[in-house]
């Protein structure tokens, strides 16, 4: 009988989902409203920092109620990295919104700041700014959002954080995406906590939250009939998904801790590797490590990045490419770009290794084994 499947990053219970589920069932609130919401987005709010939630049904959603509320228009331009998922700016897109991606700092692997600057003075010369910058939180690591927002302050551009994949990281002793106007956070089944679903949208801004949640219960104006003065979205969590995620909540620390100590067993055993080498941590915050991600060098390993795949794959193990940059993707063939040389050679060179919280050591040995046997030096 092979072994079981490895898979990248599975959903790790904690063993009280089932009780929370019961009690919400219990309560006859099983809808987008009720006690469980509310509890919900204090729980985010509380392991955040941020002083305004609202929970949504995706971190998708929570970032088009962001472009919502701030405004976008067709023909503004959107810029962010182009290492990230497709997400970060499809919904602005699909506003009629302009995309313009940025390369990424090869010391972090998020926007590259002195990138940002220098071409948001070219924009001003030239009197096109964009109406908002995305700073992405990637693999865990915060982006750096300071020198982001120093960037983007002299010409009052707004900065949202696509904060998916960074729930749990720090930027300088705060959380990931704090600071930026509004921060969008995904409970998706592969991150590190999850709701089975879902996402939030957070501020420290009450009329940027307070306006989200009106267009996500479909613009319902105040009165005894359906009347609206904007259209909106359907874009409420179930009861039951906030109560699973409050449960995951709980553990967000230890998970934190979980997966960094997978990603130091990785480097540990894997490091002695010629052609190898892992994800930097930046030097202003701490990265979840939510994926263990490596570069290989195929001149030196023997193999390249698809040939390891590949391996890992025979042997029952998902790995995954790292982003293939947005750029470079059919769909935005035509998108302006500043840069690109480092996002390409991550997505030429990167793979994300398994991550799961609920991984076995002698899963991760599985793994381990895998890549020595497959390297060719």
């Amino acid at each position: 009988m092979p072994p079981q499947r490895i898979h990248l990053s599975p959903p790790h219970l904690t063993g009280h989902e089932a009780a929370a589920l019961q009690s919400v069932l219990d309560s006859g609130w099983v809808a987008p409203a009720g006690p469980a919401i509310a509890t919900f987005e204090a729980a985010i709010a509380a392991a955040t920092g941020f002083r305004h939630v609202l929970a949504t049904a995706s971190g998708t959603a929570a970032l088009h109620l962001a472009f919502r509320v701030l405004d976008i228009a067709a023909g503004d331009e959107v810029w962010a990295p182009g290492f990230t998922f497709i997400a970060t700016v499809a919904p602005a897109v699909q506003m009629g919104a302009v995309p313009r991606f940025l390369d990424v700092d090869p010391a972090c692997w998020t926007l590259d700041p002195h990138l940002l600057r220098h071409e948001l003075r070219a924009a001003a010369r030239r009197g096109r700014l964009p109406r908002a910058v995305v700073a992405v939180d990637i693999y865990g690591q915060s982006a750096e959002l300071d020198a982001i927002l120093d960037a983007c302050r002299p010409w009052d551009v707004p900065v949202v954080s696509d904060s998916a994949e960074g729930l749990g990281a720090t930027i300088r002793g705060r959380h990931a995406g704090r600071g930026a106007r509004i921060a969008a956070l995904s409970f998706n089944g592969n991150k590190i906590v999850t709701a089975g679903g879902g996402g939030a949208l957070a501020s420290d801004d009450p009329l940027y939250v307070a306006r989200a949640r009106h267009l996500a219960h479909q613009a319902k104006d105040p009165a005894p009939h359906y009347q609206h003065t904007a259209t909106g979205h359907s874009y409420g969590l179930s009861s039951l998904l906030a109560a699973f995620g409050t449960t995951q909540l709980a553990a967000l620390g230890a998970r934190v801790a979980a997966r960094r100590a997978i990603f130091d067993r990785y480097r540990a055993a894997l490091s002695d590797l010629p052609g190898i080498s892992f994800m930097p941590e930046a030097s202003w915050g701490m990265s979840t490590r939510w994926l263990t991600g490596i570069l290989v060098d195929p001149a030196r390993f023997g193999a390249d990045r698809e040939m390891l795949r590949q391996a890992l794959d025979l042997a029952g193990i998902e790995s995954r490419p790292m982003w293939k940059p947005l750029p470079d993707q059919p769909v935005f063939r035509d998108a302006p770009r500043a840069g690109g040389a480092i996002a390409a050679a991550l997505f030429a060179r990167g793979l994300c290794l398994p991550s799961g919280t609920g991984m076995a050591e002698a899963d991760q040995d599985r793994v381990i084994a895998t890549i020595r046997g497959a390297c060719r030096a």
